[in-house]
């Protein structure tokens, strides 16, 4: 499977169905590798938030909604469009609102759906990012549980027991673009008659209305008609997708949930990212460890640090250290992407792409270690600098790297790169690590 993003940008007006505030929300293609990150337009100073941990989901308790955070920048109520991005396989794009709630539309995820339709959705030429669940987790409170299972696909089967007649029912589904489209995405919010004015109270629902939201009345549906008779368990269902979907990539697994709601999603979610950091981890020392030699392949090389191409810099380590040196390769052709702009009549590598390719071993000696999993290494500062000779096409860079002072977010290093046994680049870095 490949990525996806879409092949245009487009815009969105519309209220928050919690918050009631008007929204302009705006979604643009992003390249491979990117992710799915939220923009605050309102609050530049607080960054972008990127999915991809745990730290930024946020969320009501007891349920309501699923939330993403960074600083003072909140928004409210994603799991819709996080659905309809599941659903549709949409794994790289870029979100920007003025509010703190997407448009909540008809109170599904048909609003989004539709909208990325309209922009289509065009596929990458990278791998698709899947987390496969590896062994069973559960999470239960107050006689509700969240189970999900490892399976050759995603699927989720849904059982909904609510204090009325008609809210007793169950709906199992593969998610795919076909069967959201057709089955999950027009499935709408919906309450009881009774629990109308307590969710108001709350400051919630302010955008809602008998068109956004099924209210059930002793009798059934008050002011409505069900698309489908289990609507609400596809709803319930839909919810569970967009929720789980904040792990910011795809999963391979079966889900089985009994009377689930949005914190008990997330606290599945978390266990997820759990098994996701230990496997990562495994994984990453297993690729160290299956060599006598210490060597790892640029596949090992990308299960530590995030750079792809044009700008993996690093083709194999041939020995490392973990925590304190390597040594590493770089193949220099003529098909190098910066030798189409940088003296393209007398092809040279760029200096500071010398230094960029050390900086990626040694971020490849630190992240290697456990502890330190699922963090960037960033650039602080570079000292002594000196380039002796020049690399070109055909020059096979050998670089060393050794870390001469590391703590818990800080890390200093120096390295060389050397073609043929001399010395052409070296430098000291400084480093700070962070999520």
């Amino acid at each position: 499977m490949k990525q996806r993003t879409i092949a245009k940008e487009i815009s969105l007006q519309g209220k928050g169905l919690h918050t009631g505030h008007p929204v302009s929300f705006t979604m643009k293609p992003a390249p491979a590798g990117t992710g799915i990150i939220f923009v605050r337009t309102d609050k530049l100073a607080e960054g972008p938030i990127t999915l991809g941990s745990f730290d930024v989901i946020h969320g009501m308790e007891g349920g309501r909604y699923s939330a993403i955070k960074r600083g003072e920048a909140v928004i409210y109520t994603v799991e819709h469009l996080m659905s309809a991005l599941s659903g549709m396989g949409v794994d790289n794009i870029r979100i920007e609102m003025d509010n703190d709630e997407p448009p909540g539309g008809d109170g599904s995820a048909d609003i989004f759906l539709q909208a990325l339709l309209s922009a289509g959705v065009s596929e990458l030429e990278t791998e698709k990012n899947v987390f496969a669940i590896r062994e069973p987790i559960t999470v239960s409170d107050k006689g509700a549980c969240v189970t999900i299972v490892p399976a050759e696909d995603f699927r989720v089967s849904y059982s909904l027991d609510y204090p009325h007649p008609l809210l007793k029912q169950s709906c199992t589904f593969a998610i795919n673009p076909e069967i959201f489209q057709k089955e999950l995405a027009a499935c709408r919010t919906f309450c009881l008659a009774d629990e109308a004015d307590a969710i108001r109270a709350k400051g919630l629902g302010q955008g809602a209305s008998y068109e956004n939201t099924l209210v059930f009345g002793p009798q059934g549906v008050l002011h409505n008609t069900l698309r489908f008779v289990d609507e609400p368990a596809r709803h319930k269902m839909m919810d569970c997708v967009g929720d789980l979907y904040l792990l910011g990539i795809a999963l391979k697994g079966h889900v089985f949930a009994f009377k689930s709601g949005h914190a008990l999603n997330r606290a599945l979610l978390k266990k997820i990212f759990e098994q996701k950091q230990r496997y990562e981890s495994t994984r990453v020392q297993r690729r160290i460890n299956e060599s006598s030699d210490g060597r790892i392949d640029v596949r090992g090389i990308m299960d530590i640090i995030p750079h792809r191409y044009p700008f993996l810099l690093v083709d194999r380590i041939i020995s490392i250290e973990v925590g304190k040196r390597a040594v590493a390769i770089k193949n220099v052709t003529m098909n190098e992407a910066f030798f189409q702009g940088h003296f393209p009549a007398r092809p040279v590598m760029p200096g500071v792409l010398m230094v960029e390719a050390m900086a990626q071993v040694t971020g490849v000696v630190m992240l290697s270690n456990p502890e330190l999993k699922g963090k960037l290494a960033f650039f602080m500062s570079v000292n002594n600098v000196k380039f002796r000779k020049v690399i070109e096409p055909g020059d096979q860079v050998v670089m060393e790297v050794e870390v001469i002072k590391a703590r818990s977010r800080v890390a200093q290093a120096k390295g060389v790169c050397k073609v043929d046994g001399e010395v052409v680049c070296e430098a000291e870095m400084g480093f700070a690590f962070g999520g």
